[in-house]
């Protein structure tokens, strides 16, 4: 596996805290809490390689590969105990790392935090039969027909990576997490809605959930302000 040298930023001062963005994103969503927290944190954001102006995959990744270059990386920057913000997909890799390297991370707040398997219904299952037949025949029209608008836009190595980051069940880690979690949902989250929250709050000890009334996936960015106030209270406390 190669990690390749990332896209980051570097600023403020204090306690370490390391932001994680979600899929498809990038280091600049977090820019209202870079530009906050850093009053009273060294604050570091990258870019996922093959996101934003990190370097692309060469390879498939799972979220343990991204959790090791993750680690790695934080290793070349002397970040040895620090606190994590992560969102989304973001949350996925922390809960990796929190649960493998559990004295990475002092304090975690995770923000529609992805890792619980979604609730499949049986159109799902026919959807995925009918999706498997096509693709027997025409491989090419399948990934365009029945691919959701994320998948469409990933190029072939990222596609593969996908596959591989949605259908791992992170659920079975939460029990080895020992530090102090704090969970941030947007009550009106469809990406990750509420179900999952209670899901990972029940099974993380030592955590807590918050949600953020009128918020949707995205809450870090809806209500700046108010996330900055709890965010700031859950890390200096």
């Amino acid at each position: 596996m190669q990690s390749g040298e990332v896209s980051l930023i570097r600023c403020g001062r204090g306690k370490e805290l390391v932001f994680l963005h979600g899929y498809l994103s990038s280091k600049e969503s977090f820019a209202y809490q870079i530009e906050y927290l850093s009053k009273f944190f060294s604050v570091t954001a990258f870019d996922f390689w093959g996101f934003g102006k990190s370097p692309s995959l060469k390879e498939a990744w799972s979220v343990g590969d991204y959790a090791e270059a993750t680690l790695s990386l934080l290793q070349s920057l002397k970040i040895e105990r620090c606190n994590v913000l992560a969102h989304s997909f973001g949350g996925r890799v922390a809960l990796k790392l929190l649960a493998n390297s559990p004295r990475l991370f002092d304090k975690a707040l995770l923000t529609g935090c992805a890792g619980v398997l979604p609730k499949r219904g049986v159109s799902y299952r026919l959807r995925v039969k009918a999706y498997r037949a096509v693709k027997r025949i025409a491989p090419s029209f399948a990934e365009k027909k029945f691919g959701s608008a994320e998948y469409k836009t990933l190029s072939p190595v990222m596609r593969e990576s996908y596959k591989k980051i949605v259908n791992e069940d992170l659920t079975p880690l939460l029990c080895r997490i020992k530090t102090p979690v704090l969970y941030v949902f947007g009550e009106k989250d469809t990406a990750t809605p509420p179900y999952m929250a209670e899901i990972l709050r029940q099974n993380t000890p030592n955590s807590e959930l918050i949600y953020m009334k009128g918020c949707t996936h995205f809450c870090f960015c809806e209500q700046p302000q108010l996330f900055n106030a709890i965010a700031r209270e859950f890390f200096m406390a």
